[in-house]
């Protein structure tokens, strides 16, 4: 099974920006999907965005036009470009391979609040 370690969170202001990375010890990472979810507490984990393994991208249409994925397979390393943060976008944001439900990381918290 993959390791993953979501980092780069922390607390942002509304209309701020933050880079979230996930970098997994997998091999053969480029050829898999890989997303991008959030939970908060009392809710079920969302999905967020995906990524596919010739980088076509996908979004929730909450995030869409705000939210940027990507992927380094030299790195094994996804990413999530989170741009124009609003308060509801409060949550632990978990990487995964796409439509995983096992293997989680520990996630990374992002707090957006003035």
């Amino acid at each position: 099974q993959a390791q993953l370690v979501e980092s780069g969170g922390g607390l942002v202001q509304p209309g701020g920006s933050v880079r979230l990375s996930c970098g997994v010890s997998r091999t053969m990472f480029d050829r898999y999907n890989w997303s991008w979810y959030r939970q908060t507490p009392g809710k079920e984990r969302e999905w967020v965005a995906t990524i596919t393994s010739d980088r076509n991208t996908i979004y929730a249409d909450s995030v869409k036009g705000r939210f940027t994925i990507s992927r380094d397979n030299v790195k094994n390393t996804v990413y999530l470009q989170m741009n124009s943060l609003k308060p509801e976008d409060t949550a632990v944001y978990y990487c995964n391979r796409a439509g995983a439900t096992s293997n989680w990381g520990q996630g990374t918290q992002v707090t957006v609040s003035s």
